[in-house]
């Protein structure tokens, strides 16, 4: 059988565009707060209008895309942020897609360290930061939250599915920063140093994979030429080492 019957044949990741809660997560580190002060939950949490005006860029330059380039097939995690940054970015490049929502590619979830900043995190919960320190993002798992390894066995799990049902074709995947890194991590059969190593995607930039014989291949990575081209924003938001994206 040939590559493009068993599997599809390239992979457009993209991070979501910046959110009310990327703004409020930088704002708190800036002023040295313990809180992050969203009133939503993370799954609600929308996009802000710099984000809004983000994914409209990248909606034009995905209608800009030959025919031949263009995904056939959107896969997204069911938040409210990644929806709206299919949905704004599928109508401004014209594209009428099906969009598969999926809570596997939903991002890294923190438990008892949701909303907290970094420094919320030592003050409030200073054995949990210990265990961060000892452990590494790979492995330590807060109370009611996730791992990075967490988030890869879902991934996993999500690609099965996504290989078997979009074989042979191309694929747009909205997702989180996190998630976005994992799968490279779980596509490319990166080491735990390779992807820790990597810095954090930004906000509506697009990661291209490409399946080449019995592997995948990273084309790009984090661009967000389209971006500058139309004069939107380029917002990073790392945030803080356990804070979602």
């Amino acid at each position: 059988m040939t590559v493009a019957a068993t599997t599809p044949t390239r992979l457009l990741l993209v991070r979501h565009g910046e959110s009310v809660g990327n703004v409020a997560a930088s704002r708190a580190e800036r002023e040295h707060s313990l809180l992050v002060d969203v009133a939503t939950r993370d799954a609600d949490t929308p996009l802000s209008d710099r984000g809004r005006e983000q994914v409209a860029a990248l909606g034009t330059w995905l209608g800009a895309l030959p025919p031949e380039d263009r995904p056939e097939v959107v896969w997204c995690s069911p938040y409210v942020r990644t929806l709206e940054t299919a949905g704004i970015a599928l109508e401004t490049a014209g594209l009428a897609l099906p969009v598969r929502r999926d809570e596997r590619l939903r991002d890294r979830e923190l438990g008892i360290l949701d909303r907290l900043t970094w420094r919320g995190v030592r003050e409030r919960h200073p054995q949990e930061a210990e265990r961060r320190r000892h452990l590494g993002k790979m492995y330590h798992r807060p109370p009611g939250g996730e791992s990075w390894a967490d988030v890869a066995l879902r991934l996993r799990c999500a690609l099965a599915d996504l290989q078997t049902r979009d074989a042979g074709r191309r694929v747009l995947v909205v997702a989180h920063d996190a998630v976005v890194m994992l799968l490279r991590y779980v596509l490319e059969e990166l080491t735990e140093d390779q992807v820790m190593s990597e810095s954090s995607v930004r906000n509506a930039s697009v990661t291209r994979l490409d399946r080449v014989d019995d592997g995948w291949h990273l084309a790009v990575f984090d661009d967000v030429a389209h971006l500058a081209a139309l004069d939107a924003a380029i917002t990073e938001h790392e945030g803080t080492e356990d804070t979602g994206g």
